[in-house]
């Protein structure tokens, strides 16, 4: 014997609503890097650090997301990092922000951020190309008596 009929979408407690995937452009973020929020003069190597990190894609999501004062101190932080004697609980931070910030597959996957595939399919669409004639003007006229003629 069956159970009882399924509630109305309404009635449900959860909906499982699906949310869609934010795309990220192949190419990455366009424009002046903001400028660093963090006070005191950047380490060496933070600076350059700063400015690779804001030509990525994940960045055109940080800057939706105002995520500036994050990316700075992941910058700050994995410069320290990459110290010869640096520690593990370093070394545990930058992982930690990496996560956070969306700059490894998985956790790429998690935020449910996808860098998009179609950046050379409409560099392609953008190139001349000669104009296909409208359908109709394909269509060509068959006179039936010179069909039934012959």
């Amino acid at each position: 014997m069956p159970g009882p009929a399924p509630k109305s979408p309404g009635e449900r407690r959860r909906t499982n609503v699906a949310i869609a995937e934010q795309l990220l452009p192949r190419a990455g973020r366009k424009g002046p890097v903001p400028k660093g929020p963090l006070p005191g003069k950047p380490r060496a190597g933070e600076s350059a650090l700063w400015s690779d990190l804001w030509k990525t894609p994940q960045a055109v999501a940080w800057e939706q997301l105002g995520w500036t004062r994050v990316v700075a101190r992941y910058a700050r932080v994995t410069v320290e990092a990459e110290m010869p004697d640096a520690s593990a609980s370093i070394l545990a931070e930058v992982r930690q922000l990496e996560d956070r910030l969306g700059l490894s597959p998985m956790a790429m996957r998690r935020l449910m951020w996808k860098v998009d595939d179609r950046d050379d399919l409409a560099e392609r669409a953008a190139t001349k190309r000669p104009a296909a004639k409208p359908a109709r003007a394909r269509l060509k006229v068959i006179d039936p008596d010179a069909v039934a003629g012959s």
